[in-house]
């Protein structure tokens, strides 16, 4: 509610000051007209196009992204020579800013879609990497012997240990992974491209044309909310077992960093059932 009520407060300064000519309209544009153009590009029926193109590369990267870093995550976490390989290589890419592959990825690819899923790619890949080989390698190995001395098979050790350490590690990865994927594609557009969000954000910048570089500002921040939001609903269904999500789901803070793991209530209620945790 506080929050909100800055927001309307700060907005409201904004159009007074804007309209007052105490901030330059040209350099500032009153919120209102911002509005405007956003009104206007979500009545006209070609801005759509440009909304399904960075759709669909963010989406396609994301998907890539995923699959490839969690595969590959869960090979550097089972398999210690692929590790001594991959984690020096990954912890380069994360080391770096990733976006400074836009121009190299536009030569090699062309302007089209494939540059900016390239892009989007490459930077969700270095995250979901990390959620995985870090949610399997952190797993307490106490949890596995105890399950194991309950009478535990494996398949019981991957579904009572592995998988809640590692659904609290990716869905958290998952959560940045969105804006990332957003990034990769606006990025890549704003490079070079003939479509998409980031296309009209150049065209907005080469005219010096602030209302409407506000306005796909504004929307590219809301469809990245909107994804992390949905995230953030799916983490705390999906780790409902954790009393953080229990007690308090509403005041939970958006984290960037994935949270460390915590065993689940299965094996901690066997645990107690047996006297033994």
């Amino acid at each position: 509610m506080r929050r909100t009520a800055v927001l309307v407060v700060g907005l409201v300064a904004w159009e007074v000051a804007a309209r007052l000519r105490w901030l330059d309209p040209l350099l500032f544009p009153p919120p209102t007209e911002v509005a405007g153009v956003l009104y206007g590009l979500g009545t006209s029926p070609g801005f759509w196009g440009h909304v399904r193109t960075t759709l669909l590369e963010a989406l396609g990267g994301l998907g890539l992204g995923v699959g490839v870093g969690g595969i590959l995550g869960l090979a550097a976490a089972t398999f210690e020579p692929a590790a001594e390989i991959l984690e020096p290589v990954m912890a380069l890419l994360n080391a770096i800013p990733r976006v400074i592959l836009a121009p190299l990825f536009v030569i090699w690819l062309g302007i089209g879609l494939a540059s900016k899923v390239a892009l989007s790619f490459v930077l969700v890949c270095v995250v979901v990497f990390f959620a995985i080989y870090t949610g399997i390698r952190e797993v307490d190995p106490r949890l596995v012997d105890r399950v194991r001395t309950l009478g535990g098979r494996s398949v019981d050790v991957v579904r009572e240990v592995y998988l809640p350490s590692l659904a609290a590690w990716l869905v958290s990865g998952l959560k940045v992974a969105v804006g990332f994927a957003f990034t990769g594609a606006v990025v890549g557009e704003f490079v070079a491209a003939s479509r998409g969000l980031g296309y009209l954000l150049s065209f907005a910048q080469s005219t010096y044309n602030a209302r409407l570089t506000l306005a796909l500002v504004l929307l590219v921040v809301g469809v990245i909310l909107a994804l992390f939001g949905l995230f953030t609903g799916l983490e705390r269904y999906w780790l409902r077992w954790k009393p953080e999500f229990r007690r308090a789901p509403s005041r939970l803070e958006p984290s960037a960093i994935p949270p460390a793991p915590s065993s689940p209530p299965s094996v901690r209620g066997a645990f107690r059932g047996t006297g033994r945790g």
